[in-house]
């Protein structure tokens, strides 16, 4: 017990298991889970106060997101993410987006592109009000929505994966710099240079961000959180 600052978790079973996995995810960010330490499910039940099945099921949705690992008869351990690894899965996400984000500025709808600013500036509200759970989630939405527009099912869930992979790691450290909102900002000007036409600015704008994403979540070579 005590791996976890209280959290009040209040939900029918339906939902205590979404609960628990948002809670550990925030614990992640937050570095309250470290890279490569094992954690049990009855230990972090006690720190949530309550039973140890919602949290082992929350531990393996995070597994499938390759956040944790299962360990046998022990727990979960919170994955290692090193600097060769975030460099991979960088670039990885740099030959499948930048490409796609060149294509969807010269094809999109402009109410398609223009039905993603709300999202864009929910990102940077979050960024402002230190709130990294909503900035993720946000994030994600506005990414994953930008490649919908490309009719590709496939190339989403790649790239989705890959974020799953690389996206909690060093975010703390990047928000208590005032890194954070720069990042943030980019998304609208994405947005701004993809409604003018402008899809050599769009990538410029996609190359620099991603760059951004790279070298301000995890400056070091040693394990990405450490």
């Amino acid at each position: 017990m005590g791996h976890l600052t209280h959290r009040d978790l209040n939900a029918s079973r339906e939902r205590l298991r979404d609960q628990v996995a948002h809670a550990l995810r925030a614990a992640l960010i937050s570095g309250e889970l470290r890279p490569g330490v094992v954690y049990s499910a009855p230990t972090l039940a006690e720190d949530f106060g309550i039973s140890a099945t919602p949290v082992r099921e929350a531990m393996l949705d995070l597994a499938r997101e390759g956040l944790v690992e299962p360990v046998r008869n022990k727990g979960f351990r919170v994955t290692e993410v090193d600097g060769r690894d975030l460099d991979q899965f960088t670039e990885i996400r740099a030959l499948v987006e930048i490409p796609t984000v060149v294509d969807i500025t010269r094809s999109a709808a402009r109410e398609d592109l223009e039905a993603l600013r709300p999202v864009a500036e929910e990102i940077v509200r979050a960024a402002r009000e230190h709130d990294l759970i909503g900035y993720l989630e946000a994030d994600r939405l506005f990414h994953l929505t930008l490649l919908g527009l490309a009719g590709n099912e496939r190339l989403v869930e790649t790239v989705g994966d890959l974020r799953k992979r690389s996206r909690l790691y060093g975010l703390t450290a990047l928000d208590e710099s005032g890194n954070l909102i720069p990042s943030a900002e980019e998304h609208i000007e994405l947005l701004d240079l993809m409604l003018a036409g402008d899809a050599e600015g769009a990538e410029a704008c996609m190359t620099r961000h991603l760059g951004h994403v790279r070298s301000l979540w995890a400056k070091d070579d040693g394990p990405a959180g450490a």
